[in-house]
């Protein structure tokens, strides 16, 4: 049986000896070949937690992996980006028939270089957690093209140059992937539409049972985890269909209950915060105000 507790590993060399891969010839950078790895048996640890970044090119696999909640096959190009801390898990046949690359960088690489902060904005490796980057023929060779570049630029005599030519090489890649995540929001409008669609549906039925009596208003983390997708990702998301974040929907759907409430009921403006999930009728008045700059007993006068 697999051990289901996550195996923390803390450095690249460490990562080398876990997988039989031969020693790394640079402590703080790596590149390797899958199909150089050695089968995971049966009862070995399956789930890991690195200490360092890793970004994967995989395609081919007879095994799944599940990063966060969600599943990937890799049938086709699949580009996945893990940060330092984040757990993800290996399934299925033992002897998997991975092919491609994979990079790992250790965050010691990065100081003191503008990259060590950069990085972290970067928001798919925040939401890589749900949703891998799909890489066309094109994109995929281009992808190899700069890893093995950087492979080949540390197996080389190392000298003073050598570690801004490497983190050149993987801010380009790094900002090959932005576009191409942009390019993936555009050509999957008929998925995205389908989220925004159960989006709109989970909004409305939170809002018209008990929920918010009960709960208060939904959290980005709620919507996003109803949804099978990270918090980072949903925001990314709408923001690029809609121009307004998760937080913003939900406030929009606030308040459109609101007004429908002070329009068609005689409900006092407390009692409408209350049954909207505000302890305070002073934070509900305050947010309506922001959002219609007219306060909720305006806004019903204008219909007397």
């Amino acid at each position: 049986m697999a051990n289901l507790q996550p195996v923390r590993i803390k450095s690249i060399s460490e990562f080398h000896e876990f997988r039989n891969l031969p020693k790394p010839e640079h402590p703080l950078v790596s590149v390797y070949n899958f199909e150089d790895l050695k089968y995971l048996n049966e009862d070995e640890p399956k789930s890991l937690m690195l200490d360092f970044y890793s970004i994967a090119l995989k395609r081919n696999a007879n095994a799944k992996m599940r990063y966060g909640q969600q599943e990937y096959d890799f049938k086709e190009g699949v580009l996945l980006f893990i940060s330092p801390g984040q757990v993800f898990s290996i399934e299925g046949n033992a002897e998997m028939q991975h092919t491609g690359w994979s990079l790992l960088i250790h965050p010691d690489f990065l100081w003191n270089t503008p990259l060590a902060q950069k990085i972290k904005q970067y928001e798919y490796f925040g939401y890589a957690v749900h949703e891998a980057l799909h890489l066309s023929d094109k994109e995929e060779k281009l992808i190899i093209d700069i890893i093995q570049n950087i492979r080949q630029e540390y197996q080389s005599n190392i000298d003073k140059f050598s570690q801004d030519v490497i983190i050149a090489q993987i801010e380009l890649l790094l900002t090959y992937s932005e576009r191409f995540y942009n390019r993936q929001f555009i050509t999957r409008k008929i998925s995205n539409h389908q989220i925004l669609a159960r989006l709109e549906k989970l909004l409305e039925d939170y809002f018209n049972n008990d929920s918010l009596t009960k709960k208060g208003l939904p959290t980005v983390h709620y919507i996003a985890e109803n949804l099978n997708l990270s918090p980072n990702y949903l925001s990314a998301l709408l923001k690029h269909h809609t121009g307004q974040s998760t937080q913003q929907h939900i406030h929009n759907k606030l308040i459109e209950k609101a007004k429908e409430k002070l329009s068609t009921t005689n409900l006092s403006v407390s009692e409408i915060a209350f049954e909207l999930g505000f302890e305070h009728q002073q934070s509900f008045s305050k947010l309506f105000k922001t959002k219609t700059n007219v306060s909720p007993i305006e806004f019903r006068q204008s219909f007397n």
